[in-house]
């Protein structure tokens, strides 16, 4: 949809091009994609396990044709399958959903990195405990998917206070300049044990809590992280919107 009246007209253009250009960058095609959003949480991770997930319209107040959109992509039980599996052989007990749809942190992003539809999704959920280091376990439990040709998408946003994202002040936006540039060094590391142990205490970095009154945009990142392994994080996307500083990261 076009920015609502008073924001930016562009307010989006730079993020709408870095998700089309995700998959070039990639240098192949995955066979399937497993991706984790911020707006599904339950007490055990739980896999989505439909063969022709429907989607879940979770936003209210926006245009009536945004209630309309459609994206008729592919599930893949083999996937979601094996993920448990992967989850189990690390101790992880899951669950696994056939009826819940789509959320819009993942259709609403993958209409625009996969407009055709045409690479089978599995939606993985967060734990409602919140917990990072569980996160960054989760990821790390999920590390063989990526020898398999299955991409780890995390689904969420750098930036996440949606009560400040609309004011521009001075201080506001200092806080989410010192967290980007916070995040951007500890998801960088070249040390993947010292990217784990920052991630893990991720409430104690400057302008945290500011940005992230609840995390549960932020884990995402975590479980794409944890499933890095030894890979180095690069950031592959900066912009500011509303003042407020905002990134992407990329493993492999």
């Amino acid at each position: 949809m076009d920015p609502l009246p008073g924001l930016p007209p562009d307010l989006w253009d730079n993020m709408a091009a870095y998700l089309r250009g995700i998959d070039a960058s990639l240098g192949r095609r995955p066979a399937a994609i497993l991706v984790i959003s911020g707006h599904w949480e339950s007490p055990r991770p739980t896999v989505n396990t439909a063969t022709r997930p429907s989607l879940l319209y979770d936003y209210s107040g926006f245009p009536e044709h945004t209630y309309r959109l459609t994206y008729p992509v592919a599930g893949s039980p083999a996937v979601a399958a094996r993920v448990r599996d992967l989850l189990s052989q690390a101790g992880i007990a899951s669950d696994e959903d056939q009826q819940r749809g789509l959320d819009h942190g993942v259709f609403v992003p993958f209409k625009v990195m996969y407009p055709a539809a045409d690479v089978p999704i599995v939606q993985l959920s967060l734990n409602s405990n919140r917990d990072a280091a569980s996160h960054l376990a989760l990821g790390a439990a999920l590390v063989p998917l990526r020898d398999e040709d299955v991409l780890i998408v995390g689904s969420g946003m750098s930036y996440h206070n949606l009560r400040a994202f609309f004011v521009d002040r001075p201080d506001i936006n200092a806080a989410s300049e010192d967290f980007d540039r916070w995040l951007g060094a500890a998801v960088t590391a070249a040390d993947p044990g010292v990217r784990t142990a920052s991630l893990e205490q991720w409430r104690t970095a400057p302008g945290a809590v500011a940005c992230h009154p609840t995390p549960e945009h932020l884990l995402p990142l975590m479980v794409a992280a944890g499933a890095a392994d030894d890979s180095t994080g690069r950031r592959t996307y900066h912009d500011h919107l509303m003042g407020k500083a905002v990134s992407g990261f990329q493993f492999g």
